[in-house]
């Protein structure tokens, strides 16, 4: 790693644990540049102000979330199975400690100032999971009813999420019985059925 790049990675890192300690607006660019062993110059040189670092912040939460691997459809595998080992993973991935504490930071900012949120949110419309393939191809197999695959994919997340994502983001902690996924899985295949 050259290093700009090493600091611009302190910069950031400071600056998450200074959004989280103070909150965006208690957080402070002069202890972000102290905590990150840089001066405030080389910190405005890398972000121009606290809102840049904060977006900065943001895109490194989407693209964890990026990072995952598309998921195609096997049509020599059971497609309930597909779907759990899929979610399996998309869980792991977003309650691991530092995407959960990226959120908390993230969320709470999101949370106070509506044009940022919408904002935000207006990037994240264009986001695709990596289960969105997998649903798609079973569709398109006849596996399940044809639908939109994007929409069918948001709504089997905000299913799971309120179980596995939730109670770790509030809690610290999550109480779900692993057979919940077995129950979110099969409500979402009885209600895209294939209709013969």
């Amino acid at each position: 790693m050259k290093r700009t790049e090493k600091k611009r990675k302190d910069i950031i890192d400071a600056a998450i644990d200074e959004f989280k300690e103070q909150g965006f607006l208690g957080a402070n660019t002069t202890s972000i540049a102290k905590k990150a062993n840089v001066s405030s110059r080389t910190l405005y040189n890398h972000f121009e102000s606290k809102e840049a670092l904060f977006d900065a912040i943001s895109e490194i939460m989407l693209e964890q979330n990026r990072s995952m691997e598309p998921v195609a459809y096997d049509p020599d595998r059971d497609f309930a199975e597909q779907l759990k080992d899929a979610l399996w993973h998309y869980v792991s991935v977003i309650t691991e400690e530092t995407a959960i504490g990226l959120n908390r930071m993230v969320l709470s900012e999101l949370i106070r100032d509506l044009d940022r949120s919408r904002q935000f949110f207006t990037v994240t419309e264009s986001h695709d999971y990596p289960m969105t393939g997998l649903i798609s191809g079973a569709m398109d197999a006849g596996m399940i009813r044809k639908a939109d695959p994007v929409f069918a994919t948001n709504q089997l997340l905000a299913l799971v999420k309120n179980f596995y994502f939730w109670p770790e983001f509030f809690l610290g902690e999550n109480p779900t019985q692993s057979e919940t996924m077995d129950d979110c899985v099969a409500m979402f295949l009885a209600h895209y059925k294939r209709k013969d």
